[in-house]
């Protein structure tokens, strides 16, 4: 075992401490990453407060990784030493019958890293082999950290939508990581994009991404969307849901304005809406996002911090100041 320098939460609640833990070598199908660059999440913040409590303790934290393949262990032959590589947060076995029909979501080993896992705010973290893809070629290593959770999240919110060419598209809540992956890959998928905010500035920036439009939260909006995405929850449910056209689909996959709503049933029925929960997305919608983003999807990066300066890092991402995503550069 060696010693890793890292981002270390000792117990939940709690807070975050800079310090040296740990790290196994590589056992059989794991592979020992040794991280370039890792990316901000909320669960960054989630942790602190126990909601949820990390599957372990001591818990490193960071669901978002790119870096270089430093040691692999016995039986793996997908990678070697020196490979540049980015994290699938989305953590399954590889192996199971659920991951090899592109079901990974529903192994039994299925887990965020970063929450049920020791995360990539660390010089180095172990993964299994399957939760690995080459790095982009296009992408800086901070890009290449900064498209996994929210990415894949947003990726596969819209294919469970199932979000056609043509298809009015509402992304609620600009600025967070899976908002700003949806409008591109919205776009991408030939969607007419809207977007919503309390931020003048981030509803500007989303029509510079290419939404046709954006509005203020919590205003009754002037279009009826096929699809909704929304990952803040409770905050904007009532107005997320009245933009619903007839036969249209709410992708849920977050609560981060609360996580209790109230749901109009005869609405839900007569309005043959489907209200759909989402999270993470499958090993090979991870690749999928991989090819997207290596043949030009933007990666929206918002601000990269030195290592040691996570501290204010979390303190942008809890103002909720930022446009994309939080870097780490190691």
């Amino acid at each position: 075992m060696g010693s890793v320098r890292a981002w270390i939460m000792d117990e939940s609640p709690g807070d975050y401490r800079l310090g040296e833990i740990g790290l196994a070598a590589p056992g059989p199908g794991e592979v020992r990453v040794d991280v370039v660059a890792s990316a901000l999440n909320h669960m960054d913040l989630w942790l602190r407060q126990g909601l949820p409590k990390p599957g372990m303790l001591p818990m490193v934290p960071g669901c978002d990784g790119a870096g270089t393949v430093g040691a692999v262990g016995e039986g793996v032959a997908r990678w070697r030493p020196g490979d540049e590589v980015v994290v699938n947060p989305s953590l399954a076995c590889g192996r199971c019958h659920e991951c090899l029909s592109d079901r990974s979501v529903y192994c039994s080993r299925w887990g965020i890293m970063g929450e049920r896992y020791w995360g990539a705010h660390a010089s180095s973290v172990l993964v299994g082999e399957a939760n690995l893809v080459p790095r982009p070629l296009r992408l800086g290593w901070e890009e290449a950290a900064a498209y996994g959770l929210c990415g894949l999240t947003a990726y596969r919110m819209l294919r469970r939508a199932r979000l056609r060419a043509g298809d009015t598209l509402l992304v609620v809540g600009a600025g967070g990581g899976v908002a700003g992956a949806a409008i591109v890959l919205g776009m991408s998928m030939g969607a007419k994009v809207f977007a919503t905010s309390r931020d003048p500035a981030k509803r500007a920036r989303a029509v510079e991404l290419g939404a046709e439009d954006a509005f203020a939260s919590g205003e009754k909006l002037p279009v009826k969307a096929d699809v909704v995405v929304d990952s803040a929850g409770a905050a904007t449910w009532a107005t997320s849901f009245a933009a619903l056209r007839p036969g249209g689909r709410m992708a849920i996959c977050g609560s981060t304005g609360g996580g209790k709503v109230e749901l109009n049933l005869p609405k839900l029925f007569f309005g043959q809406f489907e209200v759909i929960g989402s999270t993470m997305g499958t090993l090979g919608e991870f690749d999928e996002l991989t090819s997207l983003v290596g043949d030009g999807l933007p990666v929206i990066v918002d601000t990269v911090y030195n290592f040691n300066d996570y501290p204010a890092a979390l303190a942008r991402l809890e103002s909720g100041a930022q446009f994309g995503k939080l870097v780490l550069r190691h």
